[in-house]
């Protein structure tokens, strides 16, 4: 057990659910083994505590590090912001650069307010959606982060049921008042869309929803629910958070070209610094004021820095040709391997996000295996891949040539039978789900 393994162990003692953010939980990827913590980062490559280097070919930051680790450039400008004064009494001017930039990228939208995380970011903006509308209940699909507008979701009628809706998100300590205030429905399906507009017309204030995520939108999907939501006065809210700044510069929806009333950014926008942004239209943001949406934290000088020059770079160097690239070559990777291994794989997403699931009776345990095998190979991997503009030709072939090598080795394992009996430690964990 490393250094990375064994401070872990005495994290979860004293800091509840052993990290502040599930998707970073050791459970989810390798029990016991996977390094946990990291000495340095940079490009995309890490080094554990250890000193033992990775190539990173997985989460890259959890999405965040679009450029990669400890980009120079952004470095450069945040280093410089830092010196000048991170925080004042008096506000920084680079809230209004950014906010001019954001609205040059989205014509459409003419006001902007700032936080520094995606799930306070799209509270932000289901408040002032809430506030324009007049009213509470809300028509969401995908996830949306932690706040109790969205967990609301998970009161079911029966209390011995909550939690169903969205396997291990428990609601508890969300007020049960808020039952019935937040109701889903799902992409690409247009005819629930519609059954819920029905019934719930008069309640409806607010649509939210990513415009993308697994797989492109159906025909008049998103082009139904924009006719429906400008004719019933509903504000349709956009959650970029995941895919903003990796098809194109700026909101997925551009490339999609369907315009949403208020759109909301984070990860990606500032490549790791904490900067989040909702942008909307002037008769729709404007209402913010009528609100209460205040917090020290959300003029930091840092956040905003490094996300002026992470847009400047994208822009700059066409990043996003070149997740679409890089994507593309892991999928098709993934896909020519499985074939030649005579593997059986599921593969989804789109080319800046993608992922492949083992079509076998147990697919965790098989993930769990080919994440054990690939750190052996010097790869943080498993079955996702999150494109960077760190990810070069050259750490392509060198993961898909591991690859190569650990798909062998899972197919024979499948053929002798057991293949869990190969493991070190435990199966990872599916998802959301309490720590034993």
């Amino acid at each position: 057990m490393g250094k990375g393994q064994k401070l872990y162990k005495r994290a979860k003692a004293i800091i509840p659910g052993g990290t502040q953010l599930l998707s970073k939980r050791p459970e989810l990827h390798l029990p016991d083994y996977w390094p946990s913590y990291y000495s340095k980062a940079k490009g995309c490559e890490v080094w554990d505590l250890d000193g033992k280097k990775y190539i990173d070919m997985s989460y890259m930051g959890i999405g965040a590090c679009v450029l990669g680790y400890a980009d120079q450039d952004v470095n450069k400008a945040v280093k410089l912001a830092i010196d000048r004064g991170n925080a004042s009494t008096l506000n920084s001017p680079q809230e209004l650069e950014l906010a001019d930039l954001l609205l040059s990228l989205h014509p459409w939208a003419k006001m902007v307010r700032f936080a520094c995380g995606g799930g306070e970011v799209m509270s932000i903006a289901i408040r002032i959606a809430r506030a324009k509308a007049g009213k509470d209940k809300v028509l969401f699909c995908g996830y949306h982060g932690w706040h109790d507008w969205y967990l609301a979701s998970n009161l079911a009628d029966d209390k011995a049921l909550d939690g169903h809706l969205l396997p291990g998100l428990d609601p508890k300590g969300v007020p049960r008042a808020l039952k019935g205030t937040a109701v889903p429905f799902r992409y690409n399906d247009t005819k629930e869309f519609l059954r819920l507009i029905d019934k719930y017309k008069d309640e409806v204030g607010v649509v939210v929803m990513e415009p993308l995520r697994n797989f492109s939108p159906k025909k008049d999907f998103l082009e139904t629910i924009r006719k429906v939501t400008k004719k019933l006065g509903i504000i349709l809210v956009f959650d970029e958070v995941s895919y903003g700044f990796r098809l194109i510069c700026g909101g997925a929806h551009l490339a999609l070209k369907i315009e949403p009333d208020i759109a909301a950014f984070s990860k990606a926008l500032g490549n790791g610094y904490p900067i989040a942004a909702v942008i909307g239209r002037r008769e729709i943001m404007d209402v913010a004021q009528d609100s209460f949406i205040s917090s020290t934290n959300w003029t930091n000088n840092v956040g905003l820095t490094a996300a002026i020059a992470t847009i400047t770079k994208f822009k700059k160097n066409n990043v996003a040709r070149h997740l679409m690239a890089t994507g593309k070559a892991i999928l098709d990777g993934w896909v020519m391997l499985a074939k030649k291994h005579k593997l059986k794989i599921h593969t989804s997403g789109m080319y800046p996000i993608v992922h492949f699931d083992f079509e076998y009776k147990d697919p965790l345990a098989l993930k769990t295996l080919f994440t054990q095998m690939m750190l052996e190979e010097g790869f943080l991997a498993t079955n996702a891949f999150y494109a960077s503009y760190a990810h070069k030709d050259s750490h392509v072939k060198k993961y898909l040539k591991a690859t190569d090598k650990v798909f062998g080795q899972i197919a024979a394992l499948i053929e002798k039978g057991n293949p869990e009996q190969y493991l070190k430690g435990k199966v990872s964990h599916a998802g959301f789900r309490r720590l034993a």
